[in-house]
């Protein structure tokens, strides 16, 4: 009976018995014993979260969202930065699996072949948060990429800038279901439906402010510096602000920017940058929905998607970098 009131099931116990045993516990200062529980049902109240890297601010930001809304279901989560290394990918996935998580919530890059090897291995319960490889064939939440980078882009262009240049990834033959793909696929859409053309217009760029910054200096100090720029995430304009201020550019009367995540830090930028927000907390509750409830992950179809891919719409955060006021 004690067991059943702990556990909330799998018997029902009538309402006055259960104010007994709870108060008996709270008495005798009881804590249950996980590992006992974990042992006896092979699940964990734990959730597993692999992200390549939690200094971004936008995998940092993510991973919170994830933990509150992990926390509405009474359960906690463990994180590892996979680097944006295959091999610490599957670490992390085989260390959080052996732990018995109730789930786990890969944020992964690239095709990910040894992760869909242990996944399957591993019969995993997996959601695939912010992108999913084409190599992994599961549960996926994510936000419309190709249709918030058009969105960025086109209100550059509708300043009426000649063209407007892009940051991508590091890539050179990027995946399918890649975000920063799909933002520079966005960028292509509206720089060719607008009559223009993409060609020399298009710079790999590291994912993250510190490296994306040199690549700016470069960019902004060279002969064809470009009159606006969409960057793929907001890391990296945070970058190329920081360049454009060292070499004295006017952002944004000599240089519209652009950016994809709005990662707080967004709205302090000088001038505060103008990005594309997609609803972090509904995703990350979301994820967790899925990774838990079993009719949710082979049914549920909320906000758009199939049945095996949610998709939450983006939005357009207009602020002083494109050159609004």
């Amino acid at each position: 009976m004690v067991s059943y009131v702990i556990n909330n099931g799998p018997r029902p116990v009538a309402p006055a018995t259960r104010e007994r045993v709870l108060a008996a516990i709270k008495e005798l200062g009881y804590r249950p014993d996980r590992v006992a529980q974990a042992m006896a049902s092979r699940r964990t109240d734990l959730i597993g979260m692999i992200v390549p890297d939690a200094r971004q601010p936008f995998f940092g930001e993510m991973a919170h969202a994830v933990e509150q809304a992990a926390a509405e279901r009474g359960k906690m989560v463990l994180v590892g930065n996979s680097d944006y290394r295959g091999e610490r990918e599957v670490h992390y996935l085989r260390a959080f699996l052996g732990m018995r998580v109730s789930g786990l919530i890969l944020v992964a890059q690239g095709p990910s072949e040894g992760a869909a090897a242990e996944i399957d291995a591993w019969d995993a319960r997996v959601v695939l948060l912010h992108e999913r490889p084409e190599s992994i064939d599961d549960v996926a939440v994510v936000t419309d990429d190709v249709g918030g980078a058009q969105l960025a882009t086109r209100h550059l262009l509708e300043h009426g800038h000649a063209y407007v240049a892009c940051l991508g990834g590091v890539e050179t033959t990027p995946s399918v279901g890649d975000p920063v793909a799909d933002h520079v696929e966005g960028w292509r859409r509206a720089m060719l439906e607008s009559g223009r053309s993409t060609e020399g217009r298009l710079f790999e760029a590291p994912y993250n402010r510190y490296d994306a910054y040199g690549l700016a200096l470069e960019l902004l100090s060279g002969p064809n510096r470009p009159p606006a720029v969409f960057c793929s995430t907001d890391d990296q304009a945070i970058g190329l602000l920081r360049a454009a201020r060292e070499l004295r550019i006017d952002v944004p009367g000599e240089l519209a920017v652009a950016g994809f995540d709005d990662v707080k830090e967004a709205a302090l930028t000088d001038p505060p940058l103008t990005t594309v927000s997609s609803d972090r907390p509904a995703m990350a509750r979301a994820a967790v929905d899925l990774v838990l409830d079993d009719g949710l992950r082979i049914a549920g179809r909320r906000d758009g998607g199939t049945g095996r891919v949610r998709q939450f719409p983006s939005a357009l955060i207009v602020r002083r970098s494109c050159g609004c006021a």
